[in-house]
């Protein structure tokens, strides 16, 4: 009888290569969760410099949620790992197109809630809405609305205040009484006291939680965030109320003082009132036949690996492409990668990155904002600032500009870019009144 000998040796090479197969496939079930931590360990190293800038933006907050979220986390029978996975997909669609850290950082958190409920199958409310409140996409959130919330409040004191004292008149942020000046700092926009409440009211819902050994529903956790943000709304009214009254509007010790006795008198003691009112009213559930799935957390694994390469390739901006042959190039520098100068005998051009409004770099350097408001120039609407520094007055003028429009909303912007992926830019023309 004939002996195939080619059928033999195939056969001994398959045989051969299923073992391998199989011890490799051995060693991976054995040592799986060795793997997965190495795994996760070397996608959080690749991003250090994202994880430095989120939790250089507010360490305490993040961690302290994190604790939170660890520490009041229950059992659930919503299916959470959909809603994360959703999440963290559209935030890194997002991430891959615009090479934003902000949304990146905040995926890389919520890979690490979905990990904590595929294993435990518990999840925190009140902490996840911390965990967003504290991400720096929320900062960057608020800094486009800074300006505006500023000269809202300042305006309703003033509304209040003329029929008490002396006020001549108001414009922006200065308050004029008797020909004096009296200017309401940056400080006094209440970003830092609106994240410290909402934080502090997250907190009185888990001891209550604790307490009562019963959880909140989602609507009213809800409610309390709405509670809480209407008080901190209050919280700021009356500190600008207090500092314009006692004339003491710069940073030093007694405004710190007024800040923190407005936060403990309008947000804290309310809160501590009104939690009385809520109470939990759910039962921690059983949830009958959890197992931890791996597939969802690999394949979140891949998105976050596949955007975290493209965050770390060099990002470019085309700042110049394509720019209105009006602005004279040659007479400009480059003051950093992100940002160029034009500088003319009348005019200060800069053109920079889409990141924040001028407003920031403006106030940051010691401008004082008087006025701000859209007006129409060519059927196009562009922002228009009045500010000072040192008695000079100033008129700024700025836009973004994406494909050769011009937008003054910077969601608009970003969100034109992110469906046709062109370049965009932010213009700002500075010249004296």
């Amino acid at each position: 009888m004939a002996i195939d000998y080619h059928w033999a040796n195939d056969t001994f090479l398959l045989l051969q290569k299923t073992k391998k197969v199989e011890l490799m496939y051995n060693l991976l079930t054995e040592y799986k969760i060795g793997i997965g931590i190495f795994a996760i360990c070397f996608l959080f190293a690749i991003n250090y410099n994202v994880l430095f800038l989120g939790l250089d933006n507010d360490f305490f907050g993040i961690v302290f949620s994190a604790f939170l979220f660890f520490f009041g986390s229950r059992k659930t029978n919503f299916k959470i790992n959909y809603l994360l996975i959703a999440l963290i997909f559209v935030l890194e669609f997002v991430s891959y197109r615009l090479h934003t850290q902000s949304l990146h950082f905040l995926s890389l958190i919520l890979f690490l809630c979905l990990i904590f409920y595929s294993f435990t199958g518990k999840f925190s409310f009140v902490a996840f809405i911390c965990i967003l409140l504290f991400s720096t996409i929320f900062n960057k959130f608020f800094e486009h609305l800074t300006s505006e919330i500023k000269q809202g409040l300042c305006y309703a004191v003033f509304l209040t205040l003329k029929n008490f004292m002396t006020l001549d008149r108001i414009e922006g942020v200065n308050f004029y009484s008797n020909n004096t000046k009296i200017t309401i700092d940056t400080a006094c926009m209440g970003l830092s006291m609106f994240k410290t409440g909402l934080l502090t009211g997250a907190i009185l819902l888990t001891l209550e939680e604790k307490k009562q050994k019963k959880y909140f529903g989602i609507i009213p956790i809800v409610t309390f965030c709405f509670v809480v943000v209407a008080l901190n709304i209050i919280s700021n009214y009356f500190r600008i109320v207090t500092l314009v009254i006692l004339g003491c509007t710069q940073e030093n010790t007694l405004h710190h003082l007024v800040g923190l006795l407005c936060f403990g008198l309008y947000q804290v003691i309310p809160m501590v009132f009104i939690i009385n009112y809520f109470k939990p009213k759910m039962t921690e559930i059983e949830v009958a036949n959890f197992q931890s799935k791996s597939i969802p957390i690999i394949l979140t694994f891949v998105i976050l690996f596949i955007t975290s390469l493209e965050i770390k390739s060099p990002k470019k901006d085309h700042l110049l492409t394509n720019l209105n042959p009006e602005y004279n190039i040659k007479n400009g520098i480059w003051v950093n990668d992100e940002v160029f100068k034009i500088a003319t005998s009348n005019k200060l051009i800069y053109i920079k990155t889409a990141s924040h409004k001028p407003l920031i770099c403006w106030t940051g350097n010691g401008y004082t904002i008087t006025e701000s408001k859209e007006i129409l120039v060519k059927n196009e609407k562009i922002w228009f600032n009045k500010m000072e520094k040192n008695d000079i007055k100033y008129k700024s003028l700025w836009w973004y500009e994406c494909g050769g429009k011009k937008y003054t909303s910077f969601l608009e912007v970003m969100f034109m870019k992110l469906i046709y992926n062109q370049p965009i830019r932010l213009i700002n023309v500075t010249s004296r009144l």
